[in-house]
């Protein structure tokens, strides 16, 4: 028996905490603006875009089926 990869299970999971917190950061995004100006608004793209290419890493990249 082999081992799992915990690989794709990790990435999803750090995909999905960095959108949740990007998210967040939404609430306070006027408070945010006023203090930083627009690196809120770049710390938060930044934060969306890391979390949304590491949910896609996690996916398999063959379709789903029966091995041949």
């Amino acid at each position: 028996m082999q081992p799992q990869d915990d690989g794709p299970r990790t990435y999803f999971l750090l995909g999905n905490v960095i959108l949740a917190l990007a998210a967040v950061m939404l609430f306070f995004f006027g408070t945010l603006w006023e203090q930083f100006g627009i690196w809120a608004l770049l710390v938060w793209m930044v934060m969306a875009v890391l979390g949304v290419y590491f949910i896609s890493r996690s996916s398999d990249p063959s379709p789903p089926g029966p091995p041949n």
